[in-house]
């Protein structure tokens, strides 16, 4: 296993963590009970759909602990994925925590319903309707800043990996470099070397050609004695 892993796993991740996000949207809003006093048969609906969207987002938060999991015994390369993983941690807390509360509201809100209920009073007429809506409100913003959060943290996180790949090529341009001075700094003792030979072999070429002369000279003025 090695990066391609990593960065499959990692896309699992984000996917989920989208899923998830989108998931805990629709899951607020009908714990928060939108539309839910609009018939007689409206709240048991709503119900059977808060019901189903809870069992899908424990599944999901389960499989996004495997994954972060898998991710976790990975070997590590640098900082940049122990950051990375950290953070698809922290995200999985936050969606746990986010869900806990959607549930705790959910029951809320229910159990005060239905002592309205018993008690006669029309729950539309209830300020509660009014502080209810002001915590939907407030957790889509908190969901959205989440989000954008998120985003900012995966940027971040990019950012560290190009950063550590570019020290990276910059420490292997430097061990090049360094080689590339050795080389020439050898380069100049043996280009010295071949200077010398060449001429050593210049000088014994030209004692060569003057002893031949001087034999040839001899044996003419010999010739014509």
């Amino acid at each position: 296993m090695g990066l391609s892993d990593w960065d499959s796993l990692r896309k699992q991740a984000r996917h989920i963590e989208n899923e998830i996000d989108v998931k805990l949207v629709a899951f607020s809003k009908v714990g928060a009970g939108s539309g839910a006093n609009t018939a007689d048969t409206a709240p048991l609906l709503s119900e059977n759909l808060f019901d189903s969207l809870s069992v899908e987002i424990v599944q999901m938060l389960d499989k996004l602990s495997a994954i972060n999991e898998k991710m976790a015994e990975l070997p590590t390369t640098g900082t940049a994925m122990m950051h990375t993983l950290q953070r698809h941690r922290d995200i999985l807390n936050g969606y746990r925590q986010e869900f806990n509360k959607i549930e705790a509201n959910h029951t809320t809100r229910i159990e005060r319903e239905e002592l309205l209920r018993g008690s006669g009073i029309n729950s539309s007429l209830h300020p509660s309707n009014s502080v209810l809506s002001r915590r939907d409100m407030y957790l889509k913003e908190s969901m959205h800043g989440h989000n954008s959060q998120s985003m900012i943290n995966d940027q971040i996180s990019i950012a560290m990996e190009t950063k550590e790949h570019l020290l990276s090529q910059r420490q292997s341009f430097k061990r090049l470099q360094t080689r590339f001075n050795d080389l020439s700094n050898r380069f100049p003792v043996i280009s010295s070397l071949m200077q010398r030979i060449n001429i050593r072999k210049r000088r014994d070429s030209l004692i060569l050609g003057c002893v031949i002369g001087i034999c040839t000279i001899l044996l003419i003025l010999y010739a014509f004695r």
